[in-house]
């Protein structure tokens, strides 16, 4: 199947370079087997941009597409949640949960993915990941890059923070 495929192509590539040719351009009518191959090749380039342009633009209306989805549903009114009780006390929730939360949510509001959060941030992907997880506990340093990254100052995150944590509490 993919053979043929790109046969056809070169077919039509080639009939391209020679209507080219026929049309008794000066420029074109004097090629070499070389320079038809050549200009050939360059025509392929472009049809393989052109697919790969079309290609990224659908992925890129497809995330668009599915984040509007996601802001419409977080729009609507929700029940309220409750909260699970573990012997007649709510459940405490650690200082580095609540950190990682935060950032998560942070995060997935700007639509933005932990490879881009990271690299601006400077620390590895997957030491990101567990901070949100609430694996690692990050230093203030880190915790600094992080929220900077996010378009945040640290107090406005630890504002965040202390509100979600006090949420938790009720």
């Amino acid at each position: 199947m993919e053979t043929t495929t790109r046969t056809d192509e070169q077919k039509e590539l080639t009939s391209v370079v020679t209507r080219g040719v026929r049309t008794g351009a000066a420029r074109t009518r004097d090629l070499t087997p070389a320079q038809r191959r050549a200009v050939m090749f360059a025509q392929q380039q472009i049809l393989k941009a052109r697919a790969a342009k079309k290609a990224k633009d659908e992925r890129q209306s497809a995330l668009h597409r599915m984040w509007q989805e996601e802001d419409a549903e977080l729009s609507r009114p929700r029940a309220s949640v409750r909260r699970q009780e573990v012997a007649g006390e709510g459940k405490d929730v650690s200082l580095r949960e609540a950190i990682g939360h935060v950032l998560r949510d942070l995060r997935t509001r700007d639509h933005k993915t932990l490879r881009e959060v990271s690299e601006k941030a400077g620390v590895s992907l997957g030491y990101l990941s567990e901070v949100e997880r609430g694996q690692k506990e990050a230093s203030s340093e880190l915790l600094s890059s992080i929220a900077q990254s996010l378009g945040l100052s640290t107090a406005q995150m630890l504002r965040m923070v202390a509100d979600y944590l006090e949420s938790a509490e009720i």
